[in-house]
């Protein structure tokens, strides 16, 4: 039976059906990306387009517009995230991650995103803190459990702490 609430996806992807879980997660990428106001949908939708065409500047901006007018829209602190990262802006991306988090605290996306930014500050230990809070809400995402692997033999001096 496939979900059709978001805790019901959230327990979904916590199951032993992949399939379902895939499904589960498509379905709250879905409901994340919805603000409920068609005014900031459109910035945000606009902002997704330049993020694709790699006009991450205009992204920034679009996205930052999102987040001025719907602050507690948790995707709109996501997807500006997303382009910081891109733009290699990793402090800027670290503290929109955790605005993600502080407004959806089963924002996967935004856990496994933060903690690739502290990977690519030599982080290694709160990356790992990162990837394994995405992992403890979506226990299927490989790259997730790989990116958590490097982290934890990157810090190896730290290994007490990690585990």
């Amino acid at each position: 039976m496939y979900p059709t609430t978001e805790k019901e996806a959230l327990d979904a992807l916590r199951g032993n059906d992949r399939e379902l879980a895939a499904t589960a997660e498509a379905m709250l990428w879905s409901l994340w990306c919805r603000s409920g106001d068609s005014e900031v949908d459109g910035t945000f939708r606009a902002g997704v387009e330049a993020m694709q065409q790699r006009k991450l500047a205009e992204a920034e901006i679009l996205f930052s517009r999102v987040v001025k007018r719907a602050p507690d829209f948790a995707e709109g602190w996501n997807k500006r995230a997303t382009v910081r990262y891109m733009m290699r802006h990793f402090g800027d991306s670290i503290a929109d991650c955790q605005e993600t988090l502080a407004r959806n605290p089963n924002h996967f996306g935004a856990a496994s995103g933060q903690g690739l930014c502290h990977m690519s500050l030599g982080q290694f230990r709160e990356a790992a803190i990162c990837f394994r809070r995405a992992l403890e809400i979506h226990p299927h995402l490989e790259a997730v459990r790989q990116n958590l692997a490097l982290a934890e033999s990157e810090s190896s001096g730290n290994d007490g702490y990690l585990h």
